[in-house]
């Protein structure tokens, strides 16, 4: 279920667009997360341990489980361009969950995503 442009409406409105340079990093692994990022434009490098797990670019959210379990960031991204960004806090966040259903479906289908290929890395 893809949103509507009412949501997506509502989705800007909760964050603060942020221009990020080449190089800059959006997440450092381990450190708490306070804030979910949406990627307007530009293309960035996801890495786990220094080591390159993907590359991400416009339309992809980076950020969101350290602000559903309070946990700590589980990976880095760093710009390989510059990028333009959603910026959005915890409280925003859980208050857009609230009133876009579509992006908790979203939300709820890349999580099931990541846990069967952990699930494929792991078992097989």
């Amino acid at each position: 279920s893809s949103c509507s442009s009412k949501d997506l409406e509502k989705i800007a409105k909760a964050g603060e667009r942020i221009a990020f340079e080449k190089g800059e990093i959006l997440t450092k692994q381990g450190d708490p997360g306070k804030e979910a990022f949406i990627i307007l434009s530009g293309k960035a490098t996801v890495k786990r341990s220094g080591k390159k797990v993907a590359t991400i670019s416009t339309g992809s959210v980076v950020g969101e489980l350290s602000l559903l379990d309070h946990g700590p960031r589980t990976a880095t991204v760093v710009c390989d361009t510059e990028c333009q960004v959603l910026v959005i806090s915890r409280g925003n966040f859980l208050r857009v969950i609230d009133k876009v259903p579509a992006l908790t479906h979203k939300l709820f289908g890349a999580l099931a995503m990541r846990i069967r290929d952990l699930d494929r890395a792991y078992f097989g």
